[in-house]
């Protein structure tokens, strides 16, 4: 039996790009309010906790995933291999069996994965270290989760360490059944590995976006029955840009005859690297390397800070160097050399094509302009829900 009760129900959908629903008919009767939103410089690792807590990456403390902390790295015990050759250390076993440690025996998370190379990993520490789907989850500033633990609010949260996408919207459809929870928060992950391959197929973009677009029409419909006036809202973290080019990068800095870990480190994010130094002939030669490069710059301190990523003490890097929108390191850290995606997000944030979306079946709390905006809505609801919740108590009680 379906209990009538005010819901209020959250989707993140990884990806989903404004410029590849703008043209296209997605849930557009039921979700009229709809707008892009400007992202947050760098992947979901900094875009998803901004979007949670409503602050910028300078605030809350996540950005990229790893970042230089070489006293408190929790893989200290790997500084030997440091000093051996990268083609012997930097191999698919070694990373996957530090994925394992990681995972299971020094606890951060099941989302961890070796993407910065062994020999230099002892440097790093990684900043999801706790599920950012949960209360205290996000290291610098509190959650919509916290907030919701603070209203007293039922809530469910439903995250890919766990599920499907499809299995996280049947679960969600048995919850809206059969719990008494007023808050749910979707995270639905699948489609940016499917744009990642495919972005530049229309035809198949189309029918993938349809797919969502069924499924949670269902959703809709089902939480209508639970409450006639549920809100509704589906949004994304960053869009996705077509790539049509690749540079070496890595290439041109093992060029300069550098060597490390004694002279720099570096970490190579797919659209952008991240330089520390141990000397100034090191930094000297690594800009100067990069200012000639035109495919690219070296992101200025005053850009970090009005992008929302300057840390005074750059842990997530000495000197920053971003590829312009379309283009792609021809290997990274990330993506490898075996993988080369079509599309890639991790670009400016006013690229066009890194547009997130938000769409919604009634008018947001306040002005959209950046995924930071929809921590407000979020909490909004989470603050309606504990005022509700307060007055059934108090009905009751009477």
């Amino acid at each position: 039996m379906i209990i009538p009760r005010r819901t209020h129900i959250f989707v993140l959908v990884d990806a989903l790009g404004w410029t590849y629903i703008r043209d296209r008919e997605f849930l557009s009767d039921l979700l009229p309010y709809r707008q892009p939103l400007h992202t947050v410089l760098g992947f979901s690792s900094g875009a998803i906790p901004t979007i949670l807590t409503g602050v910028s990456p300078a605030q809350h403390g996540h950005w990229n995933l790893f970042y230089f902390d070489p006293e408190r790295s929790p893989f200290r015990f790997t500084r030997p291999l440091s000093w051996l050759p990268e083609k012997l250390v930097n191999r698919r076993v070694i990373r996957k069996l530090l994925k394992e440690i990681g995972r299971r025996l020094l606890g951060l998370g099941r989302g961890f994965e070796c993407v910065v190379s062994p020999r230099i990993l002892s440097w790093f520490n990684f900043v999801e270290t706790r599920n950012i789907y949960e209360p205290g989850g996000i290291s610098g500033a509190p959650s919509i989760f916290d907030q919701l633990v603070k209203n007293k609010v039922e809530y469910r949260s439903y995250c890919y360490h766990r599920y499907s996408d499809q299995e996280i919207l049947k679960q969600t459809a048995r919850d809206l059944k059969e719990s008494k929870c007023g808050f749910f928060f979707l995270y639905l992950s699948e489609l940016d590995a499917f744009l990642h391959d495919h972005c530049q197929d229309s035809a198949a973009v189309s029918e993938r976006i349809a797919w969502y677009g069924r499924e949670l029409r269902k959703l809709y419909k089902l939480a209508e029955q639970v409450d006639p006036e549920v809100t509704f809202t589906v949004f994304s973290d960053h869009g996705m840009t077509p790539v049509h080019h690749h540079f070496d990068l890595v290439e041109q800095v093992e060029s300069l005859g550098l060597r490390m870990p004694s002279d720099y480190l570096r970490v190579y994010d797919s659209t952008m690297a991240r330089f520390w130094f141990f000397n100034d002939r090191a930094r000297q030669k690594v800009t100067d390397c990069l200012s000639q490069i035109t495919c690219g710059k070296i992101i200025s301190e005053e850009v970090r800070k009005a992008w929302g990523v300057n840390f005074p003490d750059d842990r997530f890097g000495e000197v920053v160097f971003l590829l312009d929108p379309g283009w792609l390191l021809a290997h990274s850290d990330f993506h490898g050399k075996r993988w080369m995606p079509v599309g890639m997000h991790g670009y400016h944030p006013e690229d066009e094509y890194s547009d997130a979306a938000y769409l919604g079946n009634c008018p947001p709390p306040s002005q959209m302009c950046t995924i930071a905006d929809i921590f407000q809505a979020m909490e909004k609801a989470a603050s309606d829900a504990g005022r509700e919740l307060r007055a059934v108590v108090c009905r009751s009680a009477s």
